[in-house]
């Protein structure tokens, strides 16, 4: 009987939800995160014209190991980022909020209880997510 192909081991992904104004600091935490050695999705950058922007938001939610929300004044009332928000905590996605000239109060209650990181806090989530990217990457590769 022949072997069942192996599944491609998939890198360490980390979707990134961001209000639009705030484009700029999620590109820089981006750049952070891709020399952790995961790589991200970020809608402003990997969705392309003619795609269908929900799907493509569910299949990058569903890749990803985890999700961070930028989550800053121009983030709390952008429906767009509360459901996606939605989707990662439906799917249980480690979810890691990065606050920017906001505070906990702020973000919605299903997240309230995952620790937070400050703007200024950014390298040592760098820090923890470059453990787990070293974790994922010693884990044996699955076969289908």
């Amino acid at each position: 009987m022949p072997k069942k192909p192996s599944k491609k081991f998939l890198p360490y992904q980390v979707f990134v939800s961001h209000a639009t104004p705030d484009k700029w600091i999620a590109s820089a935490i981006c750049e952070k995160i891709k020399k952790s050695g995961a790589v991200f999705f970020r809608d402003d950058k990997d969705i392309q014209g003619g795609d269908s922007i929900p799907q493509e938001l569910r299949i990058a939610i569903r890749r990803s190991k985890e999700f961070i929300v930028l989550w800053s004044p121009e983030t709390i009332n952008r429906t767009w980022v509360h459901m996606e928000i939605g989707a990662a905590w439906l799917l249980k996605r480690r979810i890691t909020v990065i606050l920017c000239h906001t505070t906990m109060d702020t973000v919605p209650n299903m997240i309230k209880t995952e620790k937070a990181h400050g703007i200024n806090d950014t390298p040592n989530y760098i820090k923890e997510l470059r453990q787990r990217v070293l974790k994922h990457q010693k884990a044996p590769k699955k076969t289908s």
